[in-house]
């Protein structure tokens, strides 16, 4: 989901006093991970009705005030996990087919900046829409299900858990969403998360969020969907797909969308990943594959839908997986 930033005036008039005054500060390093215990995973299941998934709107219609201080992202050590193998339901000819498309395998084009995703594969039941309620209204983002110890965590982004100094309520991931249906059910969260540069100040550099979803029918997420791989640390200006659920128009949220090109650094502000991408709101937290096969549908993931700039609509950034989203993977899969 692109998150509109509403000083392009400023920056546009006085570029170097801009400039000057996003200069990067260090980051305070904190080790522990932001954290939210949800009241009621059965609320968020009753709450939940088809009506009010398909009235929930897009997040980027709550704009940042302001441009917080954005901190050093440190890079460590290459890390990588392996997707994990996808449950039995998985396996049915319906979903390899595609719920979107005759998901011939042949059709993802090399370069896209927001077409249906009608190649089928894994990457349709691992990504889907995320509802929660705040500020008194019913929003939307999209996450990502990964390979995880505990088998129930959902990538997605800071924002997407927690904005303006609030965390979400109601927070229910629904994997594989189309046109309004729920195929694989919908999945509470135990416990949301973040990374501390975006708890103390959010920090578009570490716009990073997941969550920890409670099992459904006796099995958690991944046994039924699999889960994709995720990496860390990893060299920049990849061959990329990213994909999302975004709901403004000229989408509605209905259908999974993707993009796919090579990623270029941010040459403005944030030490984020650019790709060529018209995804609007509602694609927040849709995940960003590396090394991604469109016949399979499987990648490792290395970034998340975030934000972009108001003078470049057709540009999507996300946060750079570095150290910080390690330790916050890591500390949320033990859960």
């Amino acid at each position: 989901m692109k998150r509109l930033i509403a000083r392009v005036a400023a920056m546009l008039a006085g570029a170097a006093l801009a400039s000057a005054a996003l200069v990067p500060q260090a980051a305070s390093a904190p080790s522990s991970v932001a954290s939210f215990g949800a009241p009621s995973a059965a609320d968020a299941t009753d709450y939940w009705t088809p009506e009010r998934m398909r009235d929930a709107i897009e997040l980027d219609k709550i704009e940042l005030s302001r441009l917080p201080d954005l901190g050093d992202v440190r890079v460590g050590e290459p890390m990588s996990v392996a997707p994990s193998p996808a449950g039995e339901l998985l396996r049915t000819p319906r979903l390899l087919s595609g719920l979107t498309g005759a998901g011939s395998g042949t059709g993802a084009a090399d370069e896209s900046t927001g077409s249906p995703w009608t190649d089928g594969g894994n990457v349709v039941a691992t990504a889907g829409r995320v509802f929660f309620t705040t500020g008194g209204r019913d929003a939307s983002c999209s996450g990502n299900a990964v390979a995880s110890q505990n088998k129930s965590t959902v990538i997605t982004a800071g924002h997407c858990v927690k904005y303006q100094g609030s965390w979400h309520a109601n927070w229910t991931f629904v994997p594989a969403y189309h046109q309004g249906e729920a195929h694989y059910g919908e999945w509470p969260a135990v416990s949301t998360h973040t990374t501390p540069q975006w708890n103390a100040t959010e920090d578009i550099n570490f716009d990073i969020g997941a969550a920890v979803v409670r099992p459904v029918g006796g099995k958690r997420l991944t046994e039924v969907v699999g889960g994709q791989g995720i990496a860390f640390n990893q060299p920049r200006g990849q061959r990329t797909y990213a994909f999302g659920y975004p709901a403004a128009d000229p989408y509605d949220g209905s259908r999974l969308i993707y993009c796919a090109g090579t990623t270029f650094d941010d040459f403005l502000f944030s030490n984020d990943l650019g790709l060529n991408c018209d995804m609007t709101g509602g694609s927040s937290g849709g995940p960003w594959f590396a090394d991604f096969n469109p016949l399979r549908g499987t990648g490792m993931q290395i970034s998340v839908n975030s934000f972009g700039y108001v003078f470049l609509p057709d540009v999507m950034f996300g946060p750079y997986f570095g150290d910080a989203a390690r330790k916050l993977y890591q500390d949320v899969q033990s859960r």
